[in-house]
């Protein structure tokens, strides 16, 4: 068995990284830290913990030990000028400098990657009471689930395991950068933005809606203008803000979320925004400019009582703020509403005694809507369509029932539920095929 190594060595390896810093930046890498410096104070048991539950949990098939797929994955999510700039040129027209920093950086990194992993397992299961030699060896990963990488991710996984020398693989990671995406954009499709303390930051979604197209029944002529905006945007080309406004459980929000099952080989990415985040739209969009892929913005239920100003901000992002919005992010918005901010009629009769210019204010709340280049109504669903859907679901899921029996029961479910749409119409078809699973 080769001896470990000195554990000075490690701190030099860590200490020497600049572009790659944040590789250590994440709960399993300020243990490491912590481990490395202070081995006798250091955490030991947090470090195993996070580690097993990493290993044991991972969704797809990991490369090398629990130690050595974590460094990987952490490089491959590394967010650094070398990264982001690999994203966006090819590797000949990246600085020589930029370069020579990333080569030396990916030799410490190995160094890591091979003989870190056996010191910090000695260090940490010794100070557990644990003298065995197996370290990181026997964990068996879950290997179920989506997986969290693409398939040009896990074959450079493998060329950095199998290769003697990182340092000559500068071209190929920045080639993975350009493939896969950089930091959250190359692991997540999906985001929701989080504010905390005041700011905010993207949080991936692990398992976004599996929702896709296809399993929508009902309203194609309705989705047809939505859909063909948004492969135009994937494409590159230009495309308008849409607003998807009409009752309730009429597939609005499914069809948003099924756009990015739809497109998202081809780049399309989605981020949800509250209507209470509206304000912070600067950042979001500061967040996602230059970036390599093209964004959805998706609020939904989006509607204001008069007495809310979030809307302004909205009207600033959609057409008239100072900084011109990227070209690579559109807004899509649903809304049980035309018009958005909610107007009664009492509000003109007060308005006309104390506001010089009423109409003006009126026209104000009534123009958020017409900033929207495509305006869709998803209309309630009459007795036939509602039949329609109920007959294409029954389909789709296999149920063995006559055609007047169906009707009948769906029509009964419909009145208990007060309403008839394509989300009723899928509560009920669940609830029938449980009900003939189990008679």
């Amino acid at each position: 068995m080769a001896a470990l190594p000195d554990r000075r060595s490690l701190r030099r390896a860590l200490d020497g990284l600049a572009l790659f810093q944040d590789v250590f930046d994440d709960p399993i890498g300020r243990a490491v830290r912590a481990l490395v410096a202070e081995p006798a104070q250091a955490p030991a048991a947090r470090l195993v913990a996070l580690l097993i539950e990493e290993a044991e949990l991972y969704p797809e098939e990991m490369i090398g030990d629990p130690w050595q797929n974590h460094l990987l994955d952490r490089i491959l999510t590394s967010e650094n000028a070398f990264s982001k700039k690999a994203e966006r040129v090819a590797p000949e027209e990246m600085g020589e400098g930029l370069h020579r920093q990333a080569s030396r950086e990916l030799g410490l990194l190995q160094t890591l990657y091979r003989d870190g992993g056996g010191m910090l397992a000695a260090q940490a299961f010794s100070t557990l009471g644990d003298v065995s030699s197996a370290g990181w060896a026997g964990f068996r990963p879950l290997a179920r689930g989506p997986a969290i990488h693409s398939p040009e991710a896990r074959a450079f996984k493998r060329t950095l395991a199998a290769s003697g020398d990182w340092t000559t693989l500068t071209n190929l990671l920045a080639g993975a950068y350009a493939a896969a995406g950089v930091g959250v954009f190359g692991r997540f499709r999906a985001f929701r933005w989080i504010r905390n303390g005041g700011r905010g930051s993207l949080v991936g979604v692990d398992r976004p809606d599996p929702v896709r197209l296809a399993d929508l029944v009902g309203y194609e002529r309705e989705r047809e203008p939505v859909v063909k905006n948004a492969e135009r945007f994937a494409a590159g080309l230009p495309a308008n803000n849409v607003l998807l406004y009409g009752e309730r459980g009429t597939g609005k929000s499914s069809t948003v979320k099924a756009l990015l099952n739809e497109f998202g080989d081809r780049g399309l990415r989605l981020v949800e925004v509250s209507k209470e985040d509206l304000e912070t739209f600067p950042e979001v969009i500061g967040a996602l400019r230059d970036r390599r892929e093209r964004f959805i913005i998706y609020v939904d239920d989006l509607s204001f009582e008069e007495q809310e100003t979030h809307y302004k901000a909205l009207k600033a992002v959609l057409e008239g703020g100072i900084e011109a919005r990227p070209e690579n992010v559109i807004l899509y918005a649903t809304s049980n509403r035309r018009h958005l901010v909610r107007e009664r009629f009492r509000d003109r009769e007060s308005a006309l005694d104390d506001d010089v210019h009423a109409f003006d204010t009126m026209e104000e709340k009534l123009s958020l809507a017409d900033r929207f280049g495509v305006r869709v109504t998803f209309s309630a669903a009459d007795q036939d369509r509602y039949l329609q859907i109920v007959r294409a679901l029954a389909t789709q899921r296999g149920v063995l029932l006559a055609e007047d029996e169906l009707d009948r029961r769906a029509l009964a479910w419909a009145q208990r539920q007060r309403g008839r749409s394509g989300r009723s119409a899928r509560q009920f078809i669940d609830a029938l095929v449980g009900e003939l699973a189990l008679p």
